[in-house]
């Protein structure tokens, strides 16, 4: 969806801004490419710069509940430094780098709840005017669709995501927001775990993979979250049985968390084939202990059987799909409510 806006700070007259991305999801990491198309307005201006801005809706949690807002995390100068005439259709390519960490959007196609948005800023004449806001979607990369594929192959099921403002303790965050995917517990798990949630940190090298399971009483005596971290590299996702990898992880964390379920929550780490393990005493995802799991070389992108069949076939899994669209539909309209209050705040009106 393209968003077209006369730059009302500059008043009536003034050039329109309109950017249009590239066909596609992109990848974590990857290229966001596409084109800011300008037509001059009743005079002739000198265009100073053309920003992109990436935007995310994210939640905050405090005192008083719960809020969403917009958070710019990252921003990217593609031209600039032109003088525009009047009536003057100009167009400027860009190619940029999305950070690794940018939340996914979709899987399969089906959207996960996520509003990313690329907003494009222009200041002319010493004004500036965020004048334009286009959807982004994003896609998995091969190791974070490998993992959430072999969740859904071993019965969890999606349940929402959303974006946390805060910082998980001993990763190499480097945004000041996390994405967590909430999943409902597999059968065989539904006794152990109220929910779990997954949240990817994704590198040059590899995806931290954190884990957070949720069990109020029961089984786990009190009421803290079990958290496990694991590491795995972007080679080798074909040459590894995803399922019984990830299932070993939460095997690993129903042990732990079984055992020193009184001395608060679990941060596990060790490397792939060594099952090393440290614990500690920290009860909230921002403070988890730190440590990795680490897969090893080689080359290829996974796409098997378990969630492409869920999603295709609307079955019980973790493929948005399952609740018949319904979540797709919502989505669509925050996207929607999303750009335009933001429009609303940032700008003037049309």
């Amino acid at each position: 969806m393209v968003f077209k806006r006369l730059l009302g700070s500059l008043g009536v007259g003034g050039p329109t801004v309109d950017t249009v991305l590239d066909p596609g999801a992109v990848l974590p990491g990857g290229t966001l490419s596409g084109q800011v198309h300008l037509k001059g307005g009743d005079a002739d201006f000198t265009i100073e710069h053309i920003t992109l801005e990436l935007v995310a809706r994210v939640e905050a949690e405090h005192d008083g509940g719960e809020s969403e807002g917009a958070v710019v995390f990252d921003r990217f100068t593609v031209g600039g430094s032109f003088r525009l005439a009047a009536g003057e259709p100009h167009s400027v390519p860009f190619s940029v780098m999305l950070p690794w960490e940018t939340p996914i959007t979709e899987l399969y196609g089906q959207g996960l709840g996520i509003v990313l948005g690329v907003r494009t800023e222009l200041a002319v004449a010493g004004a500036k005017d965020k004048g334009d806001l286009d959807q982004l979607a994003v896609r998995p990369l091969p190791a974070q669709e490998a993992v959430l594929e072999a969740l859904g192959q071993l019965g969890f099921g999606f349940k929402s995501a959303d974006l946390e403002l805060g910082r998980i303790g001993g990763t190499g965050q480097q945004l000041p927001f996390y994405q967590e995917i909430e999943l409902a517990p597999a059968p065989q798990y539904a006794h152990q775990m109220n929910e779990i949630e997954v949240t990817f940190l994704a590198g040059p090298a590899g995806v931290e993979v954190v884990l957070e399971a949720d069990k109020r009483g029961g089984l786990f005596s009190g009421s803290h979250d079990t958290v496990s971290r694991f590491t795995v590299s972007h080679h080798g996702v074909e040459q590894i049985d995803w399922s019984g990898e990830v299932d070993g992880w939460i095997r690993q964390m129903v042990e732990h968390r079984a055992s020193y379920g009184s001395h608060g929550s679990y941060g596990s780490h060790g490397s792939y084939g060594h099952g090393e393990s440290h614990h500690g005493g920290h009860p909230h995802k921002d403070e988890h202990g730190h440590g990795d799991h680490h897969h090893g070389e080689g080359h290829g992108h996974r796409s098997g059987p378990g969630m492409g069949t869920v999603v295709a076939a609307g079955a019980a899994g973790l493929a948005v799909g399952v609740v018949g669209g319904m979540i797709a539909a919502e989505v669509v309209d925050e996207v929607g409510d999303f750009f335009e209050g933001d429009e609303d705040e940032e700008g003037g009106e049309d």
